[in-house]
């Protein structure tokens, strides 16, 4: 189950593997894991207090802010596919998932000069661009890094690091919203801060994963081109299938941002508090991740892949219950966040855990990216539906349409799943 000394030192070059949980992953896993803690910190400052700030301080519909919350998601598509065809081609993963990790600490500066709902809507495409540069290269370093047998466990070890992150954020916007004057400037202010740390810390700790051995090939033919990568990764059934899948469910995944918005309004609570309602499901995700990877890598990654999706949906459904009685808001909201933060730890390292070994090592990086392209450009889709029932009919009903097509989609992909003797443990 533990990697080697060697394989250890042979993907992270001299950094020693951490001690106690952590040591069955490489260093470069644990060196990623701390960048995406220190990163999500920063990220989760601004993310918390974003929907209040816009809606609220700004006046921005609930329609326009589906497309925002659908451009965090989708609009970034295309550099998905740009990043991670850059990284396989020039074998430099490191330098492309920094290029995209200074972008978004840029934009966090960028925040401060941002007065209007449609200039902050601008810094953040920029942001959601150096996310989309950075996030493949990532995910194909973690990959690249250990046997296709482990991959749920690095994933989920990564991913516990990068939810802590997303716990600590909320908190760190929370402090600096009690203390400071001009609050929503103050958390830009530190956010910004906290990025360009992230950045140090990729450019001192991170390794380049090594080159992979070429592998024998006939005489090339000469008489047509070779075909596009994507092309080629798309003939892969697997890939395919996993596409499908993500781009279906993606469809109907409600935003945690319009959840959290949607549970404020049940119980009326205070601008104040409402970064906190990240923390809950940031906690869940942090401490789920790495039991859950290990569950996927046994059990089979697509079955928890599903079963993520089961659990938004039941958090859908609990929201659309009656209203609670005055002493019950403490078991909504723990019904709420809990399977969301199961949610996340069971869907996205597990995603990217399911894809990795279908992957050639040459495209690993340009699969992954596909692959997060395809759900990228569908939650997209779903977040402007859903603002646009939101507007057109209210919160309630939006809800409903898009629990209604959750449950219809599990249904379809489970059954045209069940079709397939694929679903192993490592699958």
């Amino acid at each position: 189950m533990y990697l080697s000394t060697s394989r250890a030192s042979d993907v992270a070059g001299d950094t020693p593997a951490p001690k106690g949980p952590l040591r069955a992953v490489p260093g470069t896993v644990f060196a990623l894991g701390l960048v995406s803690l220190v990163t999500d910190v920063s990220a989760e400052m601004v993310t918390a207090v974003l929907p209040l700030y816009l809606m609220a301080g700004l006046g921005m519909s609930p329609l326009a802010f589906g497309a925002l919350d659908g451009l965090h998601q989708g609009a970034t598509a295309v550099l998905r596919l740009a990043g991670g065809r850059i990284a396989d081609r020039t074998r430099r993963h490191k330098l492309v998932a920094g290029a995209g990790y200074a972008l978004s600490a840029a934009c966090k500066a960028a925040l401060l000069a941002a007065a209007t709902p449609w200039s902050v809507a601008a810094v953040l495409a920029a942001d959601r661009t150096g996310k989309g540069l950075r996030t493949a290269p990532r995910d194909a370093l973690i990959s690249l890094s250990v046997p296709p047998g482990e991959q749920g466990r690095a994933f989920g070890v990564h991913r516990a690091l990068d939810t802590a992150g997303a716990l600590l954020g909320p908190l760190a916007a929370f402090g600096v919203l009690w203390v400071a004057v001009d609050g929503y400037a103050a958390v830009f202010t530190v956010s910004c801060c906290v990025a360009v740390l992230g950045v140090v810390l990729l450019a001192l700790f991170v390794r380049e994963a090594p080159a992979p051995a070429p592998a024998p090939s006939p005489a090339p033919d000469r008489t047509r081109p070779a075909p596009l990568p994507v092309r080629t990764l798309l003939r892969l059934p697997g890939l395919r299938r996993l596409c499908v899948t993500a781009a279906v469910l993606g469809l109907f995944t409600v935003g945690d941002a319009f959840l959290y918005l949607l549970l404020q309004r049940r119980l009326d609570l205070s601008a104040g508090y409402f970064p906190l309602l990240p923390v809950g499901t940031a906690a869940v995700f942090l401490l789920a991740a790495l039991p859950v990877g290990r569950l996927a890598d046994r059990l089979g990654r697509r079955r928890v892949f599903l079963g993520g999706h089961v659990l938004l949906l039941g958090a859908c459904l609990l929201l659309l219950a009656p209203v609670p009685p005055a002493g019950a808001g403490a078991l909504l909201v723990v019904g709420v966040l809990a399977p969301l933060g199961l949610f996340y730890a069971a869907t996205d390292g597990v995603l990217m855990a399911a894809a990795g070994p279908l992957l050639p090592a040459g495209l690993r990086t340009t699969g992954l990216a596909v692959l997060q392209t395809a759900q990228a450009l569908a939650r997209f889709a779903g977040s402007l539906l859903f603002g646009a029932a939101w507007t057109l009919w209210g919160p309630g009903p939006a809800l409903a349409l898009a629990a209604a097509g959750l449950s219809l989609s599990l249904a379809a992909v489970s059954v045209v799943g069940s079709g397939h003797a694929g679903d192993t443990a490592n699958s």
